[in-house]
This record gives structure tokens, C-alpha cells and sequence, in this order.
């Protein structure tokens, strides 16, 4: 286990980037990227796999809703995906490394690998391997999690010296209409925490007085939480949790 580093408990983490569609800071955006740098804001992204193998800056596993294009992420090589403008902005979309290069060390990296089959069982790795070839040679602060454990195991055999961590919630049908109902039942109890060699979790806001959110923190482990939207969710949010994840107000 590598614990979480203490510059994750320091400052809220920008869900996606400090990102405001309005002004075209759209998530996952060097845009909001930099607008989370320029507040001092730590930065929450998330990683899909491109068909030639390369870890991109994007949250959806399709492109529709971000772009004004259709398809999923994986069908498409790098380097189109880089020319893809994102919708409301001028941005495209970024790989992971060119995240880490405009980042520089400059505030925490919480990264987030999107499960890449449908149904949170075994994964081939591919993410994985990709993920941590774009950090080989990155020195500034960085975490990585999943909400698929097996995601997580592949990442402490890879790169065991990166903090990895579980995000994490209730698993009700609404929320992951496609998980099955025994896999979903499985993680709401987070039994794979100590297996794969977890300190932290991010954990739903909406459900952080589940018994198992209070063990693990008295176990001494980190407890972020997502997605929080203002002041007062915020308030009752860190009577519980280290830290949050944000978006639409200043935190």
C-alpha cells in the first residue's frame, strides 16, 4: 500500500478540470485544466484508451455527448482523436501526456481509468499499460483509481509505488443500470480495498455515512468524495470525508 500524498488533502480536487461550459471550459479540457492551475485547484480527470493503444483525457466511452461526433473513443486512433474539437469550446481532446506536460507538477493529478468493458470484471490491461507509460518519468504529485478493482490490481503490479484507491458508492440499479446485480451487491461492501493495496477511496457524497466509508476511515485511509456542487453540500460533505471533488461553484 502507498499512501495517498498529504498535497490531495490540501486543496479541494476540480472534478474534470475547474471546467464551466458556458464560458467554454468544457471538462477534461486543457481549458479547465489551466483554470484549475490558476485557482490552485488540484484536478480530477478521467482516461479512456484510443485504438492504437494511448491513453486519452476523456470522460465517456463514446464521443457524442462531448463532441460533434459519434462513435466510441476506442475506434478511433491518437491522433484523430486529437484533432476532435470539443463541443462549446475550442479545445480538443487531449492525451494523457499532454496533460502531464501542461500540469507539470504544478498541482495533484487524482486520474481516473474508466472501465473499459461494461461490466467491472477482468480487464486486459491495456488502459493500464497505457496510463502508466504516459506517467514514466512524471514527478509531480499523482494518484490513480477505478471504480473496477481489477483496474486497480493491474496498476499495483505496474507501478505499486503510484497511490491507487477505489472510488466507490451504493451501486443502486439507477445509478449502473448495465453493472449486474450480483457484481453491483459485491462492491457496494468495497471487499477488494486491502486485496489490491488501496489507501484511499472517493467515495459518493450521497452515501458517505455507509458503515464501510467509517471503517475504512478508521483504518487511517483517505476518504475524498464526489461530486460536490455548493457551499452546503460541501459543509455536510467534510463532517465526514478528508476531502472532496467539485464542480459548478468555487469551493
Amino acid at each position: 500500500m502507498t499512501a495517498l500524498p498529504p498535497e490531495f488533502l490540501a486543496r479541494p480536487i476540480a472534478h474534470r478540470g475547474y471546467h464551466d461550459a458556458p464560458s467554454g471550459r468544457i471538462e477534461n479540457s486543457p481549458s479547465a485544466f489551466a483554470s484549475a492551475i490558476e485557482a490552485g485547484y488540484g484536478i480530477e480527470l478521467d482516461v479512456q484508451l484510443s485504438r492504437d493503444g494511448v491513453a486519452m483525457a476523456f470522460h465517456d466511452d463514446h464521443l457524442a455527448r462531448l463532441t460533434g461526433e459519434d462513435g466510441p473513443v476506442r475506434g478511433r486512433d491518437a491522433t484523430a482523436l486529437q484533432r476532435i474539437t470539443l463541443s462549446g469550446g475550442s479545445d480538443t481532446i487531449p492525451t494523457l501526456a499532454d496533460v502531464l506536460t501542461q500540469v507539470g507538477g504544478a498541482v495533484p493529478l487524482l486520474i481516473e481509468l474508466k472501465d473499459q468493458h461494461g461490466e467491472m470484471g477482468e480487464t486486459d490491461g491495456a488502459l493500464e499499460r497505457a496510463t502508466v507509460a504516459a506517467l514514466s518519468g512524471y514527478d509531480g504529485p499523482v494518484a490513480l483509481m477505478s471504480f473496477n478493482p481489477n483496474m486497480v490490481s493491474w496498476l499495483a503490479e505496474l507501478r505499486p509505488d503510484i497511490p491507487r484507491g477505489l472510488v466507490t458508492c451504493a451501486w443502486h440499479r439507477s445509478s449502473a443500470p448495465s453493472i449486474p446485480v450480483d457484481i453491483r451487491a459485491r462492491l457496494a461492501g468495497i471487499p477488494d480495498f486491502d486485496r489490491i493495496g488501496a489507501s484511499f477511496i472517493s467515495h459518493d457524497a450521497r452515501d458517505l455515512n455507509n458503515p464501510r466509508v467509517e471503517q475504512i476511515k478508521a483504518q487511517g485511509h483517505a476518504v475524498l468524495c464526489w461530486t460536490i456542487r455548493s457551499a452546503e453540500q460541501e459543509r455536510a460533505a467534510r463532517e465526514i470525508a478528508d476531502n472532496i471533488t467539485f464542480e459548478g461553484y468555487a469551493a
